[in-house]
């Protein structure tokens, strides 16, 4: 079976709901992406059906779900307060746990920490001495 055949199921016989393969998603379905670049978003409706590609190399599937465009409502405008919690989420983002040194960047999730106090015998020290 090609990869085309394993994700065309318009009638939901295999998976479910309605697939499709990647690309080919009938007119008036889109996905969270797609709303949101129309300025849109699902709104509470269901999920109508889903878009499939397969990855030949890793032998997985990845699916993406697909909206109704008609039944998709405005985004909700961002408020003042939204606006507060997300620059304090992205100052703790951007802030060392462990000396407290705030940084024009997001800190590495992996380490948790700047990398100067993640690997103090690799870095040099900020003052240059």
């Amino acid at each position: 079976m090609t990869a085309f055949g394993k994700c065309f199921d318009p009638n939901g016989a295999r998976y479910g709901i309605p697939t499709y393969p990647w690309r080919y998603a009938p007119d008036g379905l889109a996905t969270r992406r797609q709303l949101r670049a129309r300025g849109l978003r699902p709104g509470g409706q269901e999920v109508v059906a889903q878009v499939m590609r397969t990855n030949r190399r890793a032998g997985t599937d990845r699916v993406a779900y697909l909206y109704r465009v008609d039944r998709a409502k405005p985004v909700r405008p961002m408020t003042s307060r939204k606006w507060g919690a997300l620059a304090l989420a992205m100052l703790a983002r951007r802030t060392c746990p462990k000396c407290r040194v705030t940084y024009s960047y997001c800190l590495p999730t992996s380490l948790g920490m700047c990398l100067l106090c993640a690997h103090p015998d690799h870095c040099a020290s900020p003052t240059g001495s």
